[in-house]
């Protein structure tokens, strides 16, 4: 059996998939072969691998940093919010039902955990080493009894536990402390120490203090990583961002041309892969912005309405905010529009929804020729083609089946005038495509903006794994870090504070 290492969290979001993409790059880097896992992933994004299965897209980035195509048994169990208090199954790569969180939590989740063993085991047999990512924090301990993607995975394959914690949110040695405290001892003895994430200053400042982490708890600090910027690739929470209608800009690089190229992506409720923007971000000149008011598509030259896992429902909410009113404005005078996925099938004429959202015949917005039936069977597909000249790859997540009945054809999907849809994510990826593209909305927008000739999103994501390769190799001690994977599993003395439960 492979040696192995499960990253933990103080919270969410405290950086748990880019240290896993970055221990995981390291370590390619050095000759090992090794591979990422994740047993219980909750994400609206999500990739399809070569095997037509649908995992979380964080694994997937993990992979790429491993240099190995992605599996199903490296996130074996995927769940997709439908709303606040329930979600779409996905075991193996295929959707298996839909369920709520108290219906999961009270039996389900609990029967998985033969499951995700297996699945890490055969990738234990195959690869030197598996760097297994928590979800959340390791101290849910009401839901401790039914985990399996934390403890319960740690205790049930031996594994070694790294903390990690967000210094830059402010009481990391707070949090550390509780973690470890409110686990049982037969927990703790798995927990092997913590790792510092997004620190700013003087490391000097912060080395007394993690002396006395120590001394409280028995366990050691393997690095303290700085603060970079531009490092939250492929992110798992798309609710978050669509719920709260969040604005996001990216960072801009000057334009190669005279003008830039405004994008306002539609923030939908329960949106899903809003990743595909991302190379559109990458491009110099182009100024991404996630909006939820019709005055704020005003200025765009692109208007996205990317994938929801709630077509019917992002339909209402456009409609109740005055965003549907303003796109077919924008049709109407020849501005353009981009719709991907649910977005597509909103801008089509008509959807029938048995399935989603159960409320059977629903008006879509009318601005292309597309008719959709909601199947039971998903569509899990990786398909490649040709668009504006151009070769494009792309893969399909849909429940909804599209007859197209007219317009000009575009991927799977079509265009009239300058509305295009079509069910392909990730088809922006392909860089002569995407060059194509956005030629065609500079010249439709009125812009003076010329892509760059050169720009590689697979380039640029290299990159920012590099990045994050280098993050751990400089600033983590890696040596005992090794020793730790090496090692399978940690033999620690449990910290039992005053007060912690047995």
């Amino acid at each position: 059996m492979s040696g192995g290492l499960l990253v933990a969290g103080t919270t969410s979001d405290a950086g748990k998939s880019v240290v896993t993409a970055g221990i995981c790059r390291w370590l390619v880097r050095q000759g090992v072969k090794v591979a990422p896992f994740k047993a219980q992933n909750m994400s609206l994004n999500s990739f399809v691998t070569r095997e037509g299965a649908e995992i979380g897209r964080a694994q997937a980035m993990q992979a790429q940093a491993c240099r190995i195509e992605p599996t199903a048994q490296m996130n074996p169990v995927l769940l997709k919010p439908g709303g606040e208090r329930s979600s779409q199954v996905v075991l193996l790569g295929k959707p298996v039902g839909e369920m709520s969180a108290r219906g999961y939590h009270g039996g389900r989740q609990q029967r998985l955990l033969g499951t995700v063993l297996d699945c890490l085991a055969e990738l234990r047999g195959t690869y030197d080493a598996v760097i297994c990512e928590g979800a959340g924090s390791p101290a849910e301990i009401n839901l401790r009894r039914t985990d399996i993607v934390n403890m319960g995975i740690a205790r049930g394959a031996r594994l070694p536990v790294l903390v990690v914690g967000d210094i830059d949110r402010g009481g990391v040695f707070a949090s550390f402390y509780g973690t470890v405290a409110l686990l049982s001892p037969e927990d703790q003895e798995l927990v092997a120490g913590f790792l510092v994430n997004k620190f700013r200053g003087d490391v000097s400042l912060l080395e007394p203090g993690l002396d006395m982490l120590h001394g409280l708890t028995g366990r050691r600090t393997y690095g303290v990583l700085p603060f970079r910027h531009g490092l939250g690739i492929d992110e798992e929470d798309g609710l978050r961002v669509s719920l709260r209608g969040t604005v996001r800009e990216s960072n801009v690089s000057p334009p190669v041309g005279e003008d830039v190229l405004r994008i306002a992506v539609c923030a939908i409720p329960l949106m899903s892969n809003f990743t595909d923007v991302d190379a559109l971000a990458a491009e110099p000149g182009v100024v991404v912005r996630f909006v939820d008011r019709p005055e704020e598509l005003a200025d765009a030259d692109l208007v996205v309405i990317p994938g929801t896992r709630g077509t019917v429902r992002a339909l209402e909410w456009l409609r109740g905010r005055g965003l549907a009113d303003a796109l077919v404005r924008r049709a109407a005078e020849g501005r353009p529009v981009l719709g991907i996925c649910g977005g597509f099938q909103i801008l089509g004429e008509h959807i029938e929804d048995d399935v989603e959202s159960r409320l059977g015949p629903v008006d879509g917005l009318g601005l292309l020729p597309v008719r959709v039936r909601f199947a039971r069977e998903k569509t899990l597909t990786r398909p490649a083609g040709e668009a504006l000249g151009e070769p494009v790859e792309g893969y399909e997540i849909h429940h909804g089946v599209a007859e197209v009945t007219g317009g000009e054809a575009f991927l799977d999907g079509c265009r009239v005038g300058q509305t295009w849809g079509t069910h392909w994510h990730g088809s922006l990826e392909s860089d002569g495509f995407r060059r194509a593209f956005l030629r065609e909305v500079a010249a439709a927008a009125g812009r003076r903006f010329v892509p760059a000739p050169d720009t590689s999103f697979a380039a640029l994501r290299e990159e920012q794994l590099d990045r994050l390769g280098d993050l751990i190799e400089q600033h983590a001690d890696t040596d005992a870090l090794w020793r730790l994977i090496e090692s399978g599993a940690h033999r620690g003395l449990p910290f039992i504070p005053p007060g912690a439960p047995a």
